[in-house]
């Protein structure tokens, strides 16, 4: 199986959390792409601020990687109006896919048209502009129901609001990859979560992102469907070795 088509090649630190200066940051981001034009990786996925220099670089390059970045990171409790700015920039930058976290604190709360809100909101904006969206429901924080209910509620929000045409462009993603968990529990994917996901997404693709370690996890979690799985180890994955640490 050819998994590289599947991967999001992901570097998503700040400068403050990796120790490491803008310039060295930026560094490492080139050096994900070029390992994704190296090896066919789909996609490479960072941070807002270094769109424009990644884009920049890979039509440098003459290649086809795509530029995925993430909005309202990680917490996900921006307001829409602020989600909605944050992705406007990236657009402009030369963002291909962009990854939001939903709010789901305020879904935890109860405040489902908030998260209706920002979903339709922000889904519009890329749509517009011929973007992906991505919507992370960080599954780490909810139990078996929560992930059921919100993924569905999702899937029900795009079949109202866009076509059917566009339903394809619109993922629902597992995990940001940094929700602090107690006890160890994992914070990414997990395969029990990814069946949830699935069984609930309806017509919209699924992306497993982080807890996929191994070459075996990677083709286990295409095998049950997800359309994307995005890792940190995306070059060790197609070099058919196991993630040594993170996301």
């Amino acid at each position: 199986m050819n998994i590289a088509q599947y991967l999001d090649s992901t570097y998503l630190k700040t400068p403050a959390q990796s120790g490491l200066s803008q310039e060295e940051t930026l560094q490492k981001d080139i050096e994900l792409t070029q390992e994704a034009i190296d090896h066919g990786i789909f996609a490479v996925m960072i941070r807002p601020d270094y769109v424009s220099e990644i884009k920049k670089y890979i039509q440098e390059k003459n290649a086809d990687v795509v530029v995925g970045t993430v909005i309202g990171f990680h917490e996900g409790t921006y307001s829409v109006d602020e989600k909605l700015a944050e992705a406007e920039k990236a657009i402009a930058d030369g963002a291909d896919e962009l990854d939001f976290v939903t709010n789901y604190s305020a879904y935890l709360k109860g405040d489902l048209e908030l998260v209706k809100e920002e979903f339709v909101q922000c889904t519009k904006l890329c749509l517009e502009h011929h973007k992906i969206a991505k919507w992370i429901i960080e599954i780490a924080a909810l139990n078996d129901g929560q992930i059921a209910d919100l993924t569905k509620n999702i899937s029900g929000w795009a079949e109202e609001n866009f076509s059917e045409n566009d339903l394809s462009k619109i993922f629902v993603k597992s995990s940001t990859g940094f929700y602090e968990t107690e006890g160890r529990k994992p914070n990414g994917a997990t395969f029990e979560g990814i069946k949830i996901m699935l069984e609930n997404a309806g017509k919209l693709p699924v992306k497993a992102a982080g807890g996929v370690r191994t070459p075996e996890d990677a083709e286990k979690m295409i095998s049950l469907g997800v359309k994307r799985i995005g890792t940190s180890s995306a070059l060790a994955l197609i070099k058919n070795q196991s993630a040594s640490e993170g996301y």
